[in-house]
């Protein structure tokens, strides 16, 4: 049986979205690990390759490994009858004939329910070999899309070139030529193994460092804090009871209250001002003591916001290549950039071109093979 909870229906949407034109009939390879969809176009020049992996859902559970042969033109229809927002439902009975559609409004009581019949589809699983490649180029998924489209109006073919100097997209038209150059500002990266990037998770170990860093300072500012206010309670205590000696320095031990009313300083030191008829220099230190604590936080949420962010070409180059593609193919792929901010494309002479879009829940890739003997 299979049952497979995404919280969002607008990303299967915007996936098939992407591939129904370059697939009419496909098999979901569903298993343990998660459901994956391999398939070439009628024309064999193109392969798409999808996988949702089984974290990405709320939940999920397959229990054999089972293939679902769909319609991708009958599914997109079916898929548009949810929101984007509606949690959807995929289920399917061993050996089954019908895939189970449910979708949940978040908002409201609704649920929907739709049945799709199932196919038997003859299909190869095909095998992608693992491939370094002479050149990476990480890009805005939008810049991709502009520039496919753009050179789409020109001509059927786009020369991209990855040298030096940069990635140039060049087409030559029958009425006009045009091309395009994006450059890296830092330079071209070169040398290293060049392979599809999979979507690494391994940033705990570094939130647990920021913790343990930010536990620490904090530790250090709340000692300085107490030590301050020591110092600020020994003035008040000198001008009430006026049996401290003249440094200001306490007895020992202190009370038990003294040492709680200390502690509930150190938690909200602006309402002990405020109650105190405020020392204004203790109120400046303890608002002193509060900001470092917030900057760094801001600050690394903006670093890794830049990171996620669609700004800026990377480039990574063992060897100048340059390949002709169909761009009526491009464009297809490009359709892909609802789903994620960056894309890379990913050359070697002689092998087809990888356009990779990584998202959340998984990823898809398309090959392209290049044109041969074209100028």
């Amino acid at each position: 049986m299979l049952e497979a909870k995404l919280l969002e229906a607008g990303t299967l949407k915007k996936l098939l979205d992407a591939i129904k034109e370059l697939v009419t009939d496909a098999n979901f390879e569903c298993n343990e690990e998660g459901i994956v969809l391999q398939a070439m176009d009628n024309s064999h020049v193109a392969l798409v390759s999808v996988k949702f992996s089984a974290p990405a859902f709320k939940r999920y559970r397959c229990d054999r490994p089972m293939p679902l042969g769909v319609n991708l033109t009958s599914l997109t229809k079916v898929l548009k009858c949810a929101k984007d927002d509606d949690i959807c439902t995929l289920k399917a009975a061993d050996e089954a004939d019908v895939l189970n559609l449910v979708y949940e409004a978040k908002n409201s009581d609704r649920i929907a329910e739709y049945d799709m019949k199932l196919m038997d589809i003859d299909a190869d699983t095909l095998q992608i070999p693992e491939t370094e490649y002479d050149a990476r180029v990480t890009m805005p998924s939008a810049e991709f899309t502009r520039i496919v489209r753009d050179l789409s109006q020109l001509g059927e073919s786009v020369r991209i070139e990855v040298s030096k100097e940069g990635v140039r997209f060049a087409s030559d038209g029958e009425a006009a030529n045009g091309s395009v150059l994006l450059r890296q500002s830092d330079g071209v990266v070169s040398g290293g193994t060049i392979r599809p990037k999979e979507e690494d998770k391994e940033g705990g170990s570094g939130d647990a460092e920021e913790e343990d860093n930010e536990e620490g300072s904090s530790k250090k500012k709340k000692e300085k804090a107490k030590v301050k206010k020591e110092k600020g309670d020994d003035d008040v205590d000198m001008e009430e009871e006026g049996d401290k000696d003249e440094d200001g320095k306490d007895y020992e031990p202190k009370s038990d209250e003294e040492g709680e009313d200390e502690r509930n300083d150190e938690e909200d030191p602006e309402e002990e001002d405020d109650e105190e008829g405020g020392s204004k220099k203790r109120k400046k230190k303890a608002n002193g003591s509060s900001k470092p604590v917030k900057k760094p936080k801001t600050s690394k949420k903006k670093s890794s916001d830049d990171d996620d962010g669609a700004e800026g070409v990377v480039i990574e180059m063992n060897q100048h290549v340059q390949l002709t593609f169909s761009l009526k193919y491009l464009v297809n792929f490009s359709k892909s950039a609802s789903l994620s901010g960056r894309v890379q494309l990913m050359m070697s002479n002689d092998v087809p071109l990888l356009v990779a879009y990584d998202f959340n829940q998984g990823y898809i890739r398309y090959y392209l093979a290049p044109k041969i003997g074209d100028d």
